[in-house]
């Protein structure tokens, strides 16, 4: 441990090099920088894993049954579990995946669901990222340059390997498959997550292409390569819904694939994540997360969600506004640690436009308790100080849902704030599940 402490700035360096950076906009401006890896990792023992792994693993299971549901027979709604308005008024649901299952029923192939560790020893979940979500790649090259800065560390420590993310990924991309190549699909080098979408193209051993170099023809996708056209069986697609086909979404996306959803709705190619996750990771619907889990599989959560109030319900409404200062209120809308709003922060004008808005839109906002989460140490300076960090864990859907061994813990460099995401300007470091 002492040696990856001594080598923070060479692995620093080192990831500077291989251009591991997180590109954010602000102000209308693309900046990319360097996503600060810290060297203290992350211990979650294998106890602790094992009821993570097995709560992980059951909540993608109930929400993958629930988006078939709701894109098909909506059971849910007919039960009265979910409100109608939930689903209809999400700005993730997209009537262009009505009356269609994908192969397998399996709508998100690749979950990164968010969580922190309350100091009451007790793990919450605080998010469910069901379509594009980033972040695997730190973890893995992370790792693989503290192996060849300090190889001792990793023989001297029981630590469970994490490199078989490719592996991981290749068997999702498989198990999907239409008959085909694998295909990372990306924006381009622009794109937050770039360095990401080329990293696991290498080691998934899928093909990295832009939209450019992709077409649809007689329902069916192609690549265009050196030596010809070559089919396409499954695309792992790291661009937003609406940009992903100009004849089904947006007529003005220049980054589409003309005709990929009708090759989609034939059945002639797979898409991982589906479209139209954006249902299931509303805000508003993780709510009801605790509730599809009993719905879909008869069973009781294993993982707590963080306790949330819905201003929708006339009781959860009054909640909110009787214990306002205490709450934190999200946006639904709203990604990326923004549209989050601790209450006890605002000026009493800001307190009375903010009561307002929920008034005028319940369903746009949800209230939750703010859970006092750990901090882990940290190298700043020189010296070791406590920040706050989360944990997004990645839970892949092939032939068996699988929970990776590893995870993207991401820590706030702000001795004050509660915000670790990565466009908020946080840093990461190493996820060590122990053996033993």
């Amino acid at each position: 441990m002492e040696r990856l402490l001594n080598h923070k700035s060479q692995i620093n360096n080192q990831m500077a090099r291989y251009g591991v950076k997180f590109g954010i906009y602000k102000d209308g401006e693309f900046l990319e920088r360097l996503f600060p890896f810290d060297p203290i990792p992350r211990k979650i023992t294998a106890p602790d894993y094992e009821k993570l792994e097995k709560g992980l693993i059951q909540r993608v299971t109930a929400l993958n049954a629930f988006l078939n549901d709701i894109y098909n027979n909506k059971k849910i709604l007919v039960d009265k579990i979910i409100p109608e308005e939930f689903i209809y008024r999400s700005p993730g649901y997209l009537s262009a995946c009505e009356n269609f299952s994908p192969e397998k029923k399996i709508h998100s192939h690749i979950s990164g669901i968010d969580l922190v560790l309350g100091k009451d020893g007790k793990w919450y979940i605080l998010e469910d990222n069901l379509r594009i979500p980033s972040g695997a790649s730190y973890p893995l090259i992370a790792r693989s340059l503290c192996r060849k800065c300090s190889p001792d560390t990793f023989r001297n420590n029981e630590v469970v390997d994490n490199r078989n993310y490719g592996q991981l990924l290749k068997e999702t991309f498989d198990n999907v498959n239409k008959g085909g190549i694998n295909v990372i699909y990306t924006p381009g080098r622009f794109n937050a997550a770039y360095f990401e979408h080329s990293f696991l193209a290498e080691k998934s051993g899928a093909v990295l292409a832009e939209f450019d170099d992709l077409f649809v023809e007689n329902n069916t996708l192609y690549y265009k390569s050196s030596k010809g056209p070559v089919r396409v069986g499954a695309i792992y697609r790291r661009i937003s819904d609406e940009f992903l086909d100009p004849l089904t979404f947006r007529s003005d996306s220049l980054i589409g694939i003309p005709g990929i959803m009708m090759a989609y709705r034939a059945g002639n190619v797979a898409i991982l994540n589906a479209p139209g996750n954006g249902v299931a990771d509303d805000k508003g619907i993780y709510y009801f997360v605790p509730k599809m889990i009993k719905y879909y599989l008869d069973e009781e959560p294993i993982l707590d969600n963080a306790p949330t109030y819905l201003p929708f319900y006339k009781e959860d409404l009054n909640y909110t506004f009787e214990n306002f200062d205490k709450l934190v209120i999200k946006d639904v809308a709203e990604a990326g640690g923004y549209g989050v709003v601790f209450a006890r922060e605002l000026t009493k004008a800001r307190k009375e436009e903010f009561i307002k808005k929920i008034k005028k839109e319940p369903r746009r906002f949800i209230a939750q308790e703010v859970i006092d989460f750990e901090d882990l140490p940290i190298v700043e300076g020189g010296e070791t100080v406590d920040r706050k960090a989360d944990l997004r864990a990645f839970v892949l859907a092939g032939r068996k849902t699988k929970l990776w061994p590893s995870g993207l813990t991401r820590f706030s460099r702000n001795p004050d704030s509660f915000v670790v995401n990565s466009s908020q300007g946080g840093g990461f470091k190493d996820t060590w599940i122990m053996s033993h």
